[in-house]
């Protein structure tokens, strides 16, 4: 049995970090949106055991070390079927260690692909139950969509979808630990915060400039020295047209959002002379 699946990018028009809790982990509250860049992972199921992955970046893991794998792990064992041998061959797209969910978004396509081969017919409420065993931005790629996040981005609650537009996303030569930057912050010393309930008013009244205007991650101002990268690349953005330019996750991708697709190409043929991992997409709708 062999299906083909695609893993769809993430990006957050806004990221605020609201407090830490007691068991270490942050409250966080984000307007996170789906985009058409995506990864493709053909999967085959067979008789035997053993579960493996190859990739077209020969630096990534083919063992557990990579949740794919470790996706596939989980399904079978959540739903107590019996383990079958799994080759995951999975050609990646979405720039590595970028801030925009590919590593989950992978593991959110195994999960669908595997309902589909095995039949099991699992609801999107139990793909994301299992999503959530795996990491906290599994379970929005499950369906993805235009989704208020919050908590440590379990609690989703689907929003009124950003209006249609074209997206320059661009990756600096660096990547950032994600466990650097939420040791970094102090929420009581967040000097900027993006205007969450106006990027919900502005979705409601399907206003993709006012949104645009709007977003924001304090994440931005907690970079090292390479935030020049981060500031450059808004710069660019934004002087090629862009209605708004805003860091993704804990980045360093950067995106800006254009209602011009004259424009986009322009700031994608701009930045990507000079930061290789440059794409030229657009957002997507929630798949249910």
């Amino acid at each position: 049995m062999e299906t083909t699946v695609r893993a769809y990018g993430k990006l957050n028009l806004s990221l605020d970090v609201l407090q830490k809790r007691s068991t270490g982990y942050h409250d966080l509250k984000m307007v996170m949106e789906t985009v058409e860049l995506h990864d493709r992972l053909h999967m085959a199921v067979t008789e035997g055991r053993g579960i493996r992955a190859e990739s077209n970046l020969p630096y990534l893991p083919a063992d557990d070390r990579n949740i794919a794998v470790k996706a596939a792990a989980v399904f079978f064992r959540e739903l107590d079927l019996p383990e079958r041998q799994v080759t995951i061959r999975l050609h990646k797209r979405i720039p590595v260690g970028a801030g925009m969910a590919g590593g989950s978004a992978n593991a959110a396509a195994v999960l669908r692909g595997l309902d589909a081969l095995m039949g099991t017919n699992l609801t999107v409420e139990r793909l994301q139950q299992l999503g959530g065993l795996l990491g906290s931005d599994v379970p929005y790629c499950i369906a993805g969509g235009t989704v208020l996040a919050q908590g440590r981005g379990d609690q989703m609650t689907p929003l009124a979808p950003l209006p249609p537009c074209h997206i320059v996303i661009a990756k600096p030569k660096f990547s950032i630990s994600t466990a650097s930057l939420f040791a970094r912050i102090d929420c009581g010393k967040i000097r900027h915060r993006p205007d969450t309930e106006g990027i919900l008013g502005a979705l409601e009244a399907g206003q993709l400039g006012e949104v645009a205007l709007r977003m924001y991650n304090v994440f931005e101002d907690v970079l090292d020295s390479r935030s020049k990268d981060v500031a450059q690349i808004k710069s660019v953005l934004l002087d090629c047209g862009a209605l708004g330019a805003c860091m993704t996750g804990t980045g360093p991708a950067v995106f800006g959002l254009f209602d011009e697709e004259s424009l986009a190409k322009a700031a994608w043929e701009r930045l990507k002379s000079v930061h290789p991992e440059t794409f030229l997409t657009r957002n997507r709708r929630a798949t249910v």
